[in-house]
């Protein structure tokens, strides 16, 4: 009951952390970069890389707590894990391995 209880609050917790990791990579490479090489203005790239550097690293931490208690396997880790890095990644990880479970 426990570990149920546990889930339950670290699942959406997940889940919008991978949203806002996965928005925040997107506006990192789509917007901000080109900025800084097109536009010669790099303070986009200042502004949302240490935000998007913690979700990152709150996405992962939180990824390998979760997956006991999800009951993925080694592998099913590593592809939630590799999709961090991944454009649009963590929205396909929602769908497919968070949403499911949610609904």
């Amino acid at each position: 009951m426990q570990k149920i209880l546990k889930m339950s609050k670290l699942l959406p917790v997940f889940r919008i952390v991978a949203l806002l990791e996965g928005l925040s990579y997107i506006l990192l490479l789509f917007v901000a970069t080109p900025l800084k090489y097109f536009a010669d203005d790099p303070q986009y790239v200042k502004l949302l890389g240490m935000p998007h550097g913690l979700l990152f690293i709150a996405y992962v931490v939180i990824a390998v707590l979760i997956s006991k208690d999800m009951k993925w396997d080694s592998k099913t880790l590593w592809i939630v894990l590799i999709a961090a890095i991944i454009p649009f990644g963590t929205f396909y990880i929602d769908k497919k391995y968070l949403k499911p479970v949610n609904a």
